[in-house]
């Protein structure tokens, strides 16, 4: 019996948290049905999944298999990371060298005859994972944090320090973009991380654009546990993209 799996919309914008207690794992959410669109319910699979690194047909740096049932309504939910391991590791992936892709292959039967499903452009980049990684990054010779990680759980202006950096919220607080900010260039980034529970919520001046909208704002709310991700691109002087939340 043939398959098929529904897998980009769950997986890049429901299920993208790092797990408070264990972030070297990515929580993964897909459907799968039949041929003729029928729910593949409660039934034992195997799963494999594979990390590719630039492009779709790119050098697998990693892979994994699991063996989920799926639910009645033909969901199964997994922590990639937390598979057995067929090739590399998991928490020796560098991040910044990216772009990377999720390849899904499925055995319906639950042995190890896999069929490709698909692969997709891992979006937003496990910020926390990347901050995890950064410290074995050479720079000379010499091994630096290319991410750091600031404690923010008070409201406040962003500053030179956030560029490049990670915002790490764990009390609920706003960071305000403010008026020709002009220590962020175009293309500068600011990785944005609402951790257990917390809130934080981006927002802009008046004359701020946010996702093409003037004052606009984003909001990162977490729960127990989890950490919700995103990132902050400056694209003008006055116009900024944010995604992930």
């Amino acid at each position: 019996m043939s398959t098929k799996c529904l897998v980009s919309c769950f997986f890049f914008f429901q299920s993208l948290l790092i797990l408070g207690q264990t972030p070297e794992k990515i929580s993964y959410q897909a459907t799968i049905v039949n041929a003729d669109n029928t729910l593949l319910s409660k039934t034992r699979i195997a799963m494999k999944i594979a990390i590719l690194q630039n492009s779709l047909s790119g050098t697998s740096v990693y892979e994994e298999v699991h063996s989920p049932v799926t639910s009645s309504n033909g969901t199964v939910s997994l922590e990639i990371g937390g598979g057995s391991p067929i090739r590399g590791s998991f928490s020796e992936i560098v991040w910044s060298k990216g772009p990377y892709f999720i390849e899904t292959s499925v055995d319906i039967n639950g042995g190890s005859s896999y069929k490709l499903q698909g692969a997709s452009q891992l979006l937003s980049v496990p910020y926390a994972l990347h901050a995890k990684t950064a410290e074995r990054i050479a720079d000379d010779g010499n091994y630096v944090l290319k991410a750091k990680p600031i404690s923010f759980t008070t409201s406040r202006n962003a500053n030179t320090e956030d560029v490049g950096n990670i915002i790490e919220c764990t009390a609920d607080a706003t960071l305000t973009i403010i008026n020709n900010f002009v220590d962020m260039k175009i293309g500068d980034v600011i990785n944005i991380e609402a951790h257990n529970g917390a809130k934080l919520i981006v927002e802009t001046a008046d004359q701020v654009e946010l996702n093409y909208a003037k004052n606009g704002n984003a909001i990162f709310e977490s729960t127990l546990e989890n950490v919700r991700f995103g990132l902050l691109r400056k694209i003008d002087v006055n116009a900024y993209i944010i995604s992930g939340q």
